[in-house]
């Protein structure tokens, strides 16, 4: 992600972008003068995409009032199919609203266009029924697809307004990634480091971000193998928007495999110094101009020098990556696991070769001086993957071990600076060699994190699963949303209790607009969507013969650090969950990257196989 000041002016091909310092006409007022106020609609806010149809089915609403009021559910066509009272909730301290809630769960008639009305405001219109989510899960992961280093990105797959050449391939300039030095001082040789994802706005790849990302897809394909009752197809060949479909591999491990190679091929060759680390990263010399389309992008790459972090990222994906492609690939699932443990012995041999902060010339630092929780998840993947005692100690005496608040904050169970979640959840859920009582032990773990998190979204007037420190919101913070759903999900899966799925259900609702700002997060859901996130081709907003974001693609959202210019200028004294603009300078509050997006695809299959929304579920 971006996380630092953007160039402007430069042009891509034909297109010519304002000149820098340019301001954009939606965000221009006269200085000194009091940041606007939010334009958020109807004071009645809703899931504008829908509810399931035995789903929870709950609202909010803005109002001075402090009796309760009458609301009222009409179909599309105006009848009115059910009426109640709020509950007065006083004021919502993320947002500062004095708001009242109101409940609507006893409706099951599955249709289109209800609204509710309340005081004469009626909200944005929302369905209800068993399978509202099929086209989020297909879209989210398509996101991927659309943002791959290396290839064609084909028409018939995305559409011609989508569709460019390969970015950044061996007839790209500099040879593209094919062909990359290092920084001055990092090595002496030059690597391919072809393929992959674009990391977020900008083009650069991550390893740490890269590492999380592939993980959550994977684990998406792996929790069908697990849970049952889970139905695998829709991620299967064929079904999804990737070139490798109909070639007997599920099309999600089809779009992970795209990413590991390029996570392979970032590590550092053996014969070389730090062999068997991975490089920490690579993207242009300087910041890439904007908008640019990757295929037109003349800078030179660079590789970073390499980290520890990076390398059990490596590490702990290969390792996943290992077992789930052993019986479609056996000899990429071998190569898949030497690299894993050629990661990790190289880890243990160099543990403190940290990513500066300051690291930020054209791509994000992505620092992170604490790697416990990275050795934790890469001897976890490790661990289930191989069977090795030596693995399994190193999780079992890790001092994050049995700490819930350690393992899976309060903010944000996961992100790419805290990935022990990710070895925990997985400890859980996939068969591997604890004995009976340790999984027992790490279930307990889950189930703990995960009633924290119930208690955070009931708490809340909006049911956001989401408390974070000092209740500001972080960078990001719907991912942190997601996440925190992730270790909900998993906890229902493994209980079958209702508390878990409710407060999945209603993170729904918050991400899809039943939230302070009415806004939905997800490009091309709900009356009220985000489609000026920060991308450099997805740039409608500033030149519009380029594209919105496709459909799928989620904003990081509301974030307290305001760390933008446009940001600073439109949202200074913001609330906490206030703190947003959907506008596509705005990076630290509406960017996009496959790190927020592979949670959005991870529950987004979770709530896509809930049917009637109750089912049933438990792992084996």
């Amino acid at each position: 992600m971006v996380g630092a000041a953007v160039a402007a002016g430069l042009t891509l091909g034909a297109l010519t972008a304002p000149a820098a310092g340019a301001v954009d006409h939606h965000t221009r007022h006269a200085a000194g003068t009091a940041a606007p106020k939010a334009d958020t609609g109807s004071p009645v806010r809703v899931n504008q995409v829908g509810y399931l149809t035995h789903g929870p089915k709950k609202g909010t609403v803005v109002t001075p009032a402090t009796k309760p009021l009458t609301w009222t559910l009409r179909a599309a066509d105006g009848t009115e199919r059910a009426r109640g009272t709020t509950i007065p909730a006083g004021v919502d301290p993320s947002s500062r609203q004095h708001v009242q809630t109101f409940d609507f769960s006893k409706v099951t008639d599955a249709g289109q266009g209800y609204t509710v009305t309340i005081g004469g405001k009626k909200s944005e219109p929302f369905a209800i029924g068993d399978h509202l989510y099929d086209s989020l899960r297909s879209d989210a992961l398509a996101y991927f697809y659309h943002n791959r280093s290396g290839i064609k990105i084909d028409a018939d797959l995305v559409g011609p307004k989508y569709a460019r050449p390969a970015g950044h391939d061996k007839a790209a300039p500099h040879r593209g990634d094919t062909d990359v030095p290092c920084q001055k001082g990092v090595c002496d040789y030059r690597r391919n480091v072809a393929g992959g994802w674009y990391d977020a706005g900008d083009q650069g790849k991550y390893v740490v971000n890269g590492g999380i990302s592939v993980a959550q897809l994977m684990s998406a394909y792996e929790r069908t193998r697990t849970t049952k009752g889970v139905d695998a197809a829709p991620l299967g060949d064929g079904r999804l928007r990737v070139p490798e479909r109909g070639n007997g591999v599920p099309d999600i491990l089809d779009e992970a495999r795209w990413e590991m190679e390029f996570l392979l091929r970032m590590q550092v060759p053996q014969g070389k110094p730090l062999a068997g680390m991975a490089f920490h990263k690579v993207h242009d010399k300087q910041w890439t101009g904007f908008p640019t389309r990757p295929d037109q992008d003349h800078q030179q790459r660079e590789l970073h020098k390499p980290s520890t972090a990076a390398t059990l990222n490596l590490a702990a994906s290969a390792a996943q990556s290992a077992r789930l492609f052993k019986s479609y690939d056996p000899e990429f699932a071998a190569r898949c696991l030497h690299a894993a443990r050629t990661a990790w012995d190289a880890a243990k041999a160099h543990p403190k070769i940290f990513a500066s902060d300051k690291d930020s010339t054209g791509g994000g630092a992505y620092g992170d001086r604490h790697v416990g929780d990275e050795f934790y998840w890469a001897a976890a993947e490790l661990f289930i993957t191989t069977g090795d005692h030596g693995y399994a100690k190193a999780v079992l005496d890790s001092p994050l071990h049995r700490d819930v608040g350690a393992l899976f904050p309060r903010g944000g169970a996961m992100s790419w600076a805290s990935t022990a979640g990710l070895g925990a959840l997985d400890l859980a859920t996939v068969p591997n060699k604890l004995t009976q009582k340790q999984r027992a032990e790490v279930r307990a773990m889950v189930t703990t994190a995960a009633d924290r998190y119930a208690a955070d979204s009931a708490k809340s007037a909006y049911g956001v699963p989401y408390a974070p420190k000092d209740g500001k919101y972080e960078w990001g913070s719907n991912s942190q949303v997601l996440n925190n759903m992730i270790v909900l999900a998993t906890a229902h899966d493994l209980t079958g209790k209702d508390r878990y799925l409710d407060a999945v259900l209603r993170g729904m609702d918050y991400l899809l607009g039943g939230n302070p700002l009415n806004q939905s997060y997800v490009t091309g859901y709900g009356e009220r969507d985000s489609h000026n996130q920060h991308h450099r081709f997805w740039a409608h907003q500033r030149d519009h013969r380029l594209p919105h974001p496709p459909p799928g693609s989620l904003a990081g959202g509301p974030n307290s650090g305001l760390q933008d210019p446009v940001a600073k200028k439109k949202l200074k004294g913001c609330a906490p969950a206030m703190c947003y603009t959907d506008n596509l300078m705005a990076f630290s509050t509406n960017e996009i990257t496959i790190n927020w997006n592979a949670p959005l695809a991870w529950i987004a299959s979770y709530v896509g196989g809930l049917g009637g929304g109750t089912a049933e579920q438990s792992v084996r």
